[in-house]
């Protein structure tokens, strides 16, 4: 089985170590980025890390040819790369707003860059791999799975590591295996709540809502207030930090002087010169070296800027392989290619379309949800309809959702401005018009 990847950021070795798993089926993996260096290189750490495997990895010069009679095609690119993120970033901080790559002003600008790129290849696909199962990674993940299914190439569902990461933290605040907890999960990508937790069977949902301690240890920095999470009667994934405390996020930015993105994009630079520098000397295991060291750094500082205002230059260095983590990208990719070649149906959270599941939804919009999945597709879990807390804020970010993809269609300024006017936490017409013409350079065509 042949799995081509298009775009080949720093998390593409953990991918192609994740592809090498024994009984996966996959033989050969495809490369492909903008940049053909950088293929080459994701291709020898990927090697490097698993070097007893016999995957055939391959880098290519062409899309077309590395997507051709593919079964499956992960799509993971940054359109504007780190730098493009961290001027959107401080674009937004400059308005007022805190800087977010997904969530915001700046996740919008990323889908105003986004959205055609993710259109042409989805569009590649359909026509060289017309049986090929995209897999979207791409942020917003949610936002531009839709606008792939919408109107390049129905084969498309949308991953992200952040349920099932909440899932994993759930299991250990209860000191229970993973196998034995069972979550009832609802939402967008980056907008998702855990309705009850199951443990065994039992429905212990009011056990961890009273538990400050346990709520406490579900998140990687001090995000919600106990009070806050009783208060819903449910679980958000972190990303709703950004819509429940953005002043606080925003605080935390201007304290440390900086984003993520724009910290980020200094780590990655350096990172990229030592670990280039390493390859070109035929050093591969130095490159590797660095490239777990820099993925240690990037994990442990996860959400502490936004949520502590704490710098990720500042993070003590972890003495941890990143290629054994019990989640991650490289594990929520390989679920869904071993679910969608299964006979039998898996469950697993994936961004689909719709269909009925959540109600007070159009059967078209991209959800994100648990579905069982198997080589006929995936089928979503209806989930009834949203509860009265979060069913007006749910249904303003698809319609910002819909609007945005439009006005990335369209490159329309006036459109982009009424998007923005509808995300939730915008929502004033100054602001949005502003900012709208602040990003349109992402409505230019390249």
């Amino acid at each position: 089985m042949k799995v081509a990847v298009i775009g080949c950021g720093l998390r593409t070795p953990l991918l192609l170590y994740g592809l090498t798993q024994p009984g996966l089926g996959v033989s050969r993996v495809t490369l492909y980025d903008h940049a053909p260096h950088r293929a080459q290189l994701m291709a020898a750490l990927g090697k490097a890390a698993a070097p007893d495997s016999s995957l055939e990895i391959i880098a290519c010069d062409d899309a077309e040819e590395a997507v051709e009679d593919g079964s499956f095609v992960i799509h993971s690119i940054r359109a504007g790369g780190m730098e493009g993120r961290a001027k959107d970033e401080r674009i937004a901080v400059d308005y007022g707003f805190a800087g977010q790559e997904t969530t915001g002003p700046a996740g919008f600008a990323m889908a105003l860059r986004t959205v055609p790129a993710a259109l042409h290849y989805a569009e590649l696909v359909a026509r060289k791999a017309p049986r090929a199962w995209m897999i979207n990674f791409t942020n917003p993940a949610g936002l531009i799975t839709q606008a792939m299914a919408a109107h390049a190439n129905p084969r498309v569902v949308g991953i992200c590591d952040t349920p099932a990461e909440l899932f994993f933290r759930i299991s250990l605040a209860l000191g229970e295996p993973l196998e034995n907890i069972k979550c009832d999960y609802f939402g967008l990508n980056h907008l998702g709540w855990v309705r009850q937790v199951q443990r065994s069977g039992e429905d212990v949902t009011a056990v961890l809502l009273q538990d400050d301690d346990r709520l406490n240890r579900l998140y990687p920095a001090p995000l919600f207030p106990p009070a806050l999470i009783r208060s819903l009667g449910m679980i958000p994934t972190e990303y709703l930090f950004f819509y429940y405390r953005h002043r606080l996020a925003l605080q935390n930015q201007l304290a440390v002087g900086a984003t993520r993105g724009e910290e980020l994009h200094r780590l990655n630079d350096r990172l990229s010169f030592r670990m280039e520098s390493a390859f070109h000397r035929g050093d591969i295991r130095k490159a590797l070296h660095l490239y777990r060291d820099y993925l240690n750094r990037r994990n442990a500082s996860y959400f502490k800027l936004e949520g502590s205002g704490l710098s990720a230059l500042d993070q003590a260095d972890v003495d941890w392989d990143p290629f054994q983590g019990e989640t991650g990208y490289h594990r929520i990719a390989v679920d869904a290619i071993q679910a969608l070649s299964g006979e039998q149906p898996s469950r697993m959270v994936l961004n689909v379309k719709n269909q009925g599941a959540i109600p007070d939804l159009a059967p078209e919009d991209v959800v994100e949800i648990p579905c069982l999945v198997d080589r006929s597709g995936p089928r979503p879990i209806p989930a009834g309809p949203l509860p009265d807390t979060v069913r007006g804020l749910t249904i303003a970010v698809k319609n910002y959702e819909r609007l945005t993809i439009k006005a990335a269609i369209r490159r329309d300024i006036p459109l982009a401005a009424l998007a923005l006017f509808t995300n939730p936490i915008v929502a004033d017409w100054d602001a949005a018009w502003g900012l709208a013409h602040a990003y349109s350079g992402s409505l230019k065509k390249p």
